[in-house]
């Protein structure tokens, strides 16, 4: 079953951020990303979600610092205060951000940062994702194709350490999302989506057909959230179009 998850960094930013929560369920979410939470404190933000029956599906870590060198300590302490955070408000999963670098230490590094991350978080029951962006929107990020982020989650080998596709990012640099999607559909514990080009919403105006991606999620099994990380052309709910369009009930 196709489960929707809004992004409180994308969308209904025509209002203030703890409104959104509102926002979000009258619109029929049920779930929510917070990519970054911290200016907040989490016993509001945890406030604001048993209020409007929400659950928090994914936060960011507060700082790109996983494949940055040099800064390993400041890494540790954005971790800590992630997981801290994820306890607070009920997150299972936290996107572990690689940051912009071209050390040659870089690669060694983010496995080191992986590794420690996920030994921290195996404990609290979270896991950590990690996402590659893509090079035109994000110049310079470690991180930016699918086959790299495998490479590193083989290599740590740790069952809380996944793979978060978004298919915005990946059919920019890629392309060929099924083929992808179906071979990596085991490591893949979140999906967010958007639309190609201009990140506008996954309607048909746009260039991924996502009818048959979610087609393509729901036959493989899949049961996590997909986020709604996009850029709504006027404001969120005129564009909320787009569910229907897919008869999934958004």
């Amino acid at each position: 079953m196709i489960r929707f998850a809004a992004s409180l960094s994308w969308l209904f930013q025509e209002v203030d951020f703890i409104d959104r929560f509102r926002g979000i369920a009258e619109q029929g979410f049920q779930g929510v990303e917070i990519q970054r939470p911290y200016e907040y404190d989490s016993a509001l933000i945890a406030e604001q979600l048993t209020k409007y029956n929400l659950e928090a599906v994914l936060i960011n870590t507060p700082e790109p610092l996983a494949a940055i060198p040099g800064e390993e300590t400041k890494f540790r302490e954005s971790m800590l205060k992630a997981i801290s955070y994820a306890d607070a408000i009920g997150c299972s999963k936290i996107h572990c951000v690689a940051g912009v670098t071209d050390s040659p230490l870089a690669n060694e590094t983010y496995l080191s940062n992986l590794q420690w991350a996920g030994e921290k978080a195996f404990g609290h029951s979270i896991n950590i994702l990690i996402e590659p962006l893509n090079t035109f929107d994000n110049p310079g990020y470690f991180l930016s194709r699918s086959d790299h982020a495998m490479r590193v989650i083989r290599e740590i080998n740790m069952p809380n350490v996944r793979l978060q596709f978004d298919c915005y990012h990946l059919q920019i640099m890629e392309g060929n999302l099924e083929y992808s999607i179906r071979q990596f559909m085991d490591d893949i514990d979140h999906f967010q989506i958007a639309g190609v080009p201009g990140r506008f919403e996954p309607d048909q105006n746009q260039e991924i057909d996502y009818s048959k991606i979610f087609e393509l999620i729901d036959e493989l099994g899949y049961s996590g959230w997909i986020g709604c990380e996009y850029r709504p052309r006027t404001t969120t709910a005129e564009g909320l179009h787009w569910g229907s369009q897919f008869n999934l009930g958004v």
